[in-house]
């Protein structure tokens, strides 16, 4: 058996349950912009050199593959329990809970590039808010999404920023954007 089907040489593709949509569908950008996700944090998972957070990050792999499923699959395709739960949500938050007690690692903006492994963890986070944007025009256009795909996006993007700040600043680096004394300390709308 091939993976070359040609079954999509027309624009079109299937989804979970067998329905077919053009790859342009708001769901298929959601659903591939997750699996784009999967992928960059692969990569930084790949240069990384902290053993608890590849760790950490490949189990967040395996959950998006979850997340991935659920926007995948149509609601008149859906039955058993979903793919994602709010204690995946939960975790996520806990960790980013854990993370940020670490003094100083929520001192101010950060510039991308201190070093090869922060930099592709800021790569995989600019995704991840892509995805989460694409989930939310998703939803926006009346589709059904299921509520925790939203909260589990919104909460990694947060947890792989801080990712990034964990591994600058055991290894020393000042990634800060702004010198010390230029002002207060910037809004965490990130």
């Amino acid at each position: 058996m091939s993976i070359a089907t040609k079954r999509g040489d027309s624009g079109e593709t299937g989804l979970i349950g067998g329905s077919r949509v053009s790859k342009a569908d708001a769901r298929v950008e959601a659903y591939g912009t997750v699996d784009e996700l999967n992928a960059a944090l692969g990569l930084a998972r790949s240069v990384c050199p902290d053993d608890s957070l590849r760790a950490a990050t490949e189990r967040i792999q395996r959950t998006l593959f979850s997340v991935g499923a659920s926007l995948a699959t149509p609601p008149e395709s859906r039955r058993g329990k979903p793919g994602l739960v709010q204690a995946d949500v939960d975790d996520l938050t806990a960790e980013v809970h854990r993370i940020e007690g670490t003094e100083g690692i929520l001192a101010d903006w950060t510039l991308p590039g201190a070093q090869m492994p922060s930099a592709a963890f800021e790569v995989a986070r600019t995704v991840c808010r892509r995805a989460e944007r694409c989930v939310v025009r998703l939803a926006e256009s009346g589709e059904e999404v299921q509520p925790e795909v939203l909260a589990y996006l919104n909460r990694l993007s947060d947890l792989i920023w801080l990712f990034g700040r964990l591994l600058e600043r055991n290894a020393g680096d000042d990634a800060r954007l702004r010198e010390e004394g230029q002002g207060g300390r910037w809004t965490r709308a990130w």
